[in-house]
């Protein structure tokens, strides 16, 4: 029996849809001999494994941790050096606040090779599904996008800088700080600027809040909006009505 190569794949399976996903990344999964998957990703894609393939958990919510970090780090390395061909599938782009390049800092160490395949990030697919454009000739110039919580449990400090700005405003993470980012833009004299938030973006289960920064806290109780979400901010949120009746046409043929 040959000794098959260790090596792992860190694999972006894209924000939610099923066909949100990289042929590229299809053919990782199908090729590998281990999948650590997380919780955000669309267990369906799945199918594309092998039979032969060792499915394993590692999934992490909000206070819900299947495997620490650490221990998902060293069962890379284990489960690369007994199967060979590790797949590291990650929700969204593995390297946007994904910890794909820490898992691969780490295994380097054992002398694994390593691999990347990006992945539809949440951070532009979530609000193109809802037709907003993040940036719009006179509108908007730029973007951020910003993790709502930091490695030290809290709201990262660019969100301050990024209020003072005029690009649209993309937080990952956030809902847990949507009372403190409205105080930080509202002290900028942003009150009535547009927000979106939008839960489990791209899925079936989609649930969607509009309202401003004045209103949005009420509206996010009122339909019960968590995370997993994002939160955009930012006039372009006006645009979402008059592309939603474009793709509703398109839909309808």
């Amino acid at each position: 029996m040959s000794i098959k190569t260790p090596k792992l794949t860190v694999v972006g399976a894209g924000p939610g849809d099923e066909d949100l996903i990289t042929l590229k990344a299809i053919k990782a999964i199908e090729s590998a001999n281990v999948i650590l998957y997380d919780a955000l990703i669309n267990e369906s894609l799945l199918k594309y494994a092998s039979e032969a393939t060792e499915l394993i958990f590692v999934g992490k919510r909000k206070g819900c941790y299947a495997f620490q970090q650490e221990q998902i780090n060293e069962l890379i390395v284990s489960k690369a050096k007994e199967k060979g061909h590790v797949v590291r599938l990650k929700g969204g782009d593995p390297f946007i606040f994904g910890r794909g390049a820490e898992e691969i800092d780490y295994v380097r160490q054992f002398g694994l090779e390593t691999f990347v395949v990006p992945g539809i990030s949440s951070s532009v697919a979530v609000p193109a599904y809802q037709g907003i454009p993040l940036t719009k000739r006179g509108e908007s110039e730029s973007f951020w996008v910003i993790t709502g919580t930091t490695k030290h449990h809290k709201l990262s400090m660019d969100v301050a800088l990024a209020a003072k700005s005029t690009a649209t405003v993309v937080i990952l993470m956030g809902m847990g700080r949507l009372t403190e980012i409205v105080e930080i833009f509202s002290k900028e004299g942003k009150a009535e600027t547009s927000v979106a938030i939008i839960q489990n973006g791209t899925r079936e289960d989609e649930n969607v809040g509009i309202g401003t920064i004045e209103t949005i806290e009420g509206i996010a109780k009122e339909k019960q909006l968590a995370n997993p979400a994002i939160i955009i901010i930012g006039d372009v949120v006006k645009e979402r009505a008059v592309l939603s009746s474009i793709y509703s046409e398109v839909a309808q043929g």
